[in-house]
């Protein structure tokens, strides 16, 4: 499967640009997200590095963002970097579970892996398998109530583009082993 970023930034834009005024841009350094400002007319996802998983997961935050969060920075949300301490990484965790949930949802409909990521690899270890089987029973929750409007619409882009079965089914997304023991 062809996975080009710059098939994706088109995808985006030609789903959300017009409906939206947002634009998907590959980034040089950190992800964040950026409200149309004098300088830019439109308002900008910037992903770091340009990695199709990094597009995908701050494609996501925009997702779940509403209205007024999308008129300010990153969406006026904190982020501590990599070297979160306990506590941090438990409210880093918290609000990346619907974000994560909706990225998985974005890799399979584009036939993509999916790896969930706690980012904090020189802070407090984290148990990477109780936040996936959070982000597990997410993915559930949303494939039995639905996904944010945006993130389903993008959804069926992806899904289209990339030749994948619709609707998204519990099946295709699995976990390890040892964790549907939890389930």
């Amino acid at each position: 499967m062809n996975h080009q970023i710059s098939t994706l930034m088109s995808l985006f834009d030609s789903t959300f640009y017009e409906t939206h005024n947002t634009r998907l841009v590959c980034g040089d350094d950190e992800p964040v997200y950026l409200p149309a400002c004098q300088q830019f007319s439109f308002h900008r996802i910037v992903f770091a590095h340009g990695y199709f998983t990094s597009a995908l997961h701050e494609v996501a935050h925009w997702c779940v963002a509403g209205t007024a969060r999308r008129q300010l920075e990153d969406y006026g949300y904190w982020y501590l970097p990599d070297g979160r301490n306990e506590e941090q990484q438990q409210a880093f965790e918290q609000v990346e579970v619907k974000p994560q949930a909706i990225e998985w949802a974005f890799c399979v409909a584009s036939n993509h892996k999916f790896n969930v990521s706690a980012d904090n690899l020189n802070g407090h270890p984290a148990d990477t398998a109780a936040f996936k089987l959070k982000v597990y029973k997410q993915v559930l929750d949303f494939l039995e109530n639905g996904f944010p409007k945006r993130a389903q619409h993008f959804i069926t882009a992806l899904a289209e583009h990339y030749q994948q079965p619709m609707p998204l089914l519990a099946e295709r997304f699995t976990l390890d082993r040892e964790l549907y023991e939890e389930v």
